[in-house]
């Protein structure tokens, strides 16, 4: 290895670029849980930006609402920080949920653009309304193997 680890990020910028690598999606993340300080307000962001995505909320109640993965509630001091990045089928509508977003009451936090994490990675950022770095992403020139992992309950 060479000094500061260079011979360690040259290789990993190279299996970055590496266009054979096979990436896995969906395997990992059972539910990411979301507490908010305005319930509305987040339930108006997230409709609405999902919306752009082709994706409705899946149930909600007085207390909370989720869409897929993604549980969202009012039961406990907001979550700050997080960045979650949902999944896009093209670049256009990577760039109609950046617009529905800022619509909906989130902050810019990077506009539609490719991004150098690797090949065809097209993305946007915006801030939910508790801060939170929200990402719409599509790999492009990737192929799916499935739109989604499906579980029945028995």
């Amino acid at each position: 290895m060479m000094a500061n680890g260079t011979q360690d990020r040259r290789e990993s910028e190279r299996m970055r670029d590496d266009t054979s690598v096979r990436y896995q999606l969906g395997a990992l993340i059972d539910h990411v849980h979301l507490r908010v300080r305005d319930l509305e307000a987040s339930r108006r962001f997230y409709r609405t930006s999902l919306a752009a995505l082709g994706r409705e909320l899946a149930g909600e109640g007085p207390d909370h609402f989720w869409v897929d993965e993604l549980y969202v509630s009012a039961d406990g001091p907001p979550t700050s920080g997080l960045h979650v990045a949902f999944q896009a089928r093209d670049r256009a509508a990577v760039e109609h949920f950046h617009a529905a977003a800022l619509k909906a009451g989130g902050a810019d936090n990077g506009p539609p653009g490719e991004r150098a994490y690797g090949a065809g990675y097209y993305a946007a950022y915006v801030r939910d309304p508790d801060g939170n770095n929200i990402e719409v992403v599509v790999h492009e020139g990737f192929r799916r193997s499935a739109d989604a992992i499906e579980i029945e309950t028995p």
